[in-house]
């Protein structure tokens, strides 16, 4: 029998009942089951052992001698069964020839350069992919540096600490405001002085801790 392929990436999900086999892509994993192949002799093997079971003695004996005739029987089978589920998968998987992996036709293989995605990536996809790169870090680049955030609310957020909610009746807040929209409460934020950062009260102008001038 000829060497067979597939050595790498395969599982074997064979028993005494019968053979089969998975083949999966190096690339991204995925794979294939191969058709179930009954047993011949793993099913006589049963059948003998039960029998032994039942009679014991001499028959006993030779139910373990068959056992182990099976086993070389078996192996042989499994192998031609193992030849047969590669030919079944074959047609999925293509081998590289320039990293050598076998991958799968379906999603990692690249056809019109002949080479896996690896290889050979599929410009339209990595040029998308790229372009949504380029906006991500762009709009990290804008967090970072503010500009998300008007010339007047970086005013208010730098002097003023906001309430989220009414201190008397928990309302939500949705703009700064004076009074609640709920319960008409008066709401008091709190401020802080733009050049040492120490609480100030509301109405001041001049920071009392450092006398720097208030917007």
């Amino acid at each position: 029998m000829p060497l067979i392929p597939f050595v790498r990436n395969h599982s074997d999900l064979s028993t005494d009942r019968g053979f089969q086999f998975e083949f999966f892509c190096d690339r991204c994993g995925d794979g294939f089951r191969s058709s179930f192949q009954p047993s011949a002799t793993g099913i006589a093997g049963e059948a003998l052992e039960t029998a032994g079971e039942i009679f014991g003695g001499l028959f006993g004996t030779a139910s373990r001698i068959g056992d182990r005739v099976h086993s070389a029987a078996w192996e042989k089978a499994h192998d031609k069964a193992f030849a047969r589920a590669v030919e079944e998968a074959r047609p999925h998987f293509v081998r590289c020839p320039r990293c050598t992996q076998w991958v799968c036709r379906a999603s990692c293989w690249n056809e019109e350069r002949g080479l896996c995605k690896n290889c050979a990536p599929d410009v339209e996809v990595e040029m998308a992919a790229a372009q949504v790169e380029a906006t991500i870090a762009q709009g990290r680049d804008a967090v970072a540096a503010g500009t998300y955030i008007s010339e007047a609310d970086k005013k208010r957020l730098t002097t003023q600490r906001l309430r989220a909610t009414c201190p008397k009746c928990g309302a939500p807040l949705d703009a700064p405001a004076k009074f609640c929209p709920e319960c008409g409460a008066p709401v008091q934020a709190d401020k802080f002085c733009t050049s040492c950062g120490q609480k100030i009260p509301a109405t001041a102008r001049f920071c009392p801790e450092c006398g720097a001038q208030q917007p």
